[in-house]
């Protein structure tokens, strides 16, 4: 690991502690504020794999994993208070679901963008980021707020995320957590197509030094 690769590795840390405590609060109805800080880790990835290649963004993607861990694990030692009751500033299962989302998900999109890497400069991370993102929304939400994974952390109460209704108001009866995994989605699409424009803005400056250096 080089210095060139600090700032990617800094970035990452930062997008997933910030995103695991904000994952806990809700913006509006239908999602949490961790909704639009956390898709920022594909676009560090996406970049680092651009300029350096799979080898070092996989390197990247696990020294940021690494300490976005060890950060989150810190967090479930941390209590805040708030309504009468304390609470931890980062629950287990959202740690462990964080966790293995993350990995799972950064290690398709490395795999994903390689493989299209020598097609139109917006292939690549736009289907990395879509498959990616599908997969770690799926995975987190899944361990951290299922009921069907309470004894990971019994604990921590998720019932409120359990409650049954329509699928973003409008749709089929499910449990809370699957609209708020739907809604997340939907921005993660959203912004996997926005971050195209920071993409190539970051790339093209990058090069374009190296070209002068």
């Amino acid at each position: 690991m080089t210095r060139k690769h600090l700032p990617g590795i800094l970035a990452m840390a930062a997008i997933v502690l910030a995103s695991n405590i904000l994952v806990q609060f809700l913006f509006g109805q239908w999602l949490t504020w961790g909704a639009f800080t956390y898709p920022l880790a594909f676009l560090v990835t996406d970049v680092m794999n651009r300029l350096y290649g799979a080898q070092a963004a996989r390197k990247v993607v696990f020294a940021g994993f690494v300490v976005g861990v060890i950060c989150s694990l810190i967090g479930t030692q941390i209590t805040l208070q708030g309504d009468g009751y304390t609470y931890p500033a980062v629950t287990l299962r959202v740690a462990i679901g964080s966790g293995l989302a993350f990995l799972t998900a950064q290690m398709i999109d490395v795999a994903i963008f390689d493989r299209l890497r020598t097609g139109s400069w917006w292939r690549a991370p736009l289907a990395s980021t879509l498959v990616g993102s599908a997969l770690d929304t799926a995975i987190f939400f899944t361990i951290a707020f299922s009921g069907a994974l309470s004894f990971l952390e019994p604990g921590n109460d998720v019932s409120w995320a359990g409650e049954t209704l329509p699928l973003l108001g409008a749709g089929p009866m499910v449990p809370l957590w699957v609209s708020l995994g739907t809604a997340d989605w939907l921005v993660k699409l959203s912004l996997a197509i926005l971050a195209l424009v920071p993409f190539r803005m970051i790339v093209s400056k990058a090069l374009a030094s190296r070209s002068l250096a």
